[in-house]
């Protein structure tokens, strides 16, 4: 009889951020992300130092919840949504807890784009979705394998969603993605006129 199984999984998570609580305002959220981006001198002078297109907070604040509350009302509803993953993934905490560690604001225009990359040190990563317009690129996730595949061939096109090599999920406003820190992820190039805009996280393991 033959038996073939899956051995190993990375676990997606996503939900509508009100799921877990009372929904924060868009509206207000979204005109709170864009009047950070106009007063944060630091953050715009590296992003102009570093060719990035927009604005993304990442390098310049550390205290969003701080400066609007609106951002300390998100981050009680992402924290519940962290736990819930949690509890999915199994871990053994050995009696610490999995806290924020960072959270920043990105600002994607028109051909802006966001290369692959990983969040070393943290164990938790994700974005909650503020803006997304139509046409606006979806967050695009690879197999964590592709570097041992070696002389693998192609995946073909009709592949089953598990064993793609390449995973691209489209969120809608008030969605919340988490997903394991290491799996690699990026944005693909914004095709929409308007400004795809997102609040992406880091939990660490206190």
């Amino acid at each position: 009889m033959t038996d073939i199984s899956s051995l190993f999984v990375t676990r997606l998570y996503r939900a509508a951020l009100s799921d877990l609580g009372d929904p924060v305002d868009p509206t207000e959220l979204q005109a709170s992300c864009y009047s950070i981006a106009e007063d944060d001198e630091a953050g715009q002078e590296w992003c102009e130092a570093n060719d990035y297109a927009g604005y993304t907070s990442y390098a310049s604040l550390t205290d969003l919840p701080w400066r609007f509350p609106i951002f300390g009302d998100l981050v009680k509803l992402l924290d519940r949504h962290v736990a819930t993953f949690i509890e999915d993934l199994d871990f053994d905490l050995d009696g610490r807890e999995v806290r924020l560690e960072d959270i920043w604001i990105n600002i994607l225009p028109e051909g802006g784009i966001h290369t692959s990359h990983i969040h070393p040190h943290s164990v938790i990563s994700g974005t909650t979705y503020v803006a997304v317009p139509e046409g606006a690129s979806a967050i695009r996730f690879e197999d964590p394998r592709s570097a041992m595949m070696m002389a693998s061939p192609v995946r073909r096109k009709d592949a089953r969603r598990e064993l793609k090599t390449f995973i691209y999920e489209m969120p809608k406003p008030g969605d919340v993605l988490l997903w394991e820190s290491w799996l690699r992820h990026e944005v693909p190039m914004n095709m929409a006129e308007e400004d795809r805009i997102s609040i992406s996280f880091n939990y660490s393991w206190a």
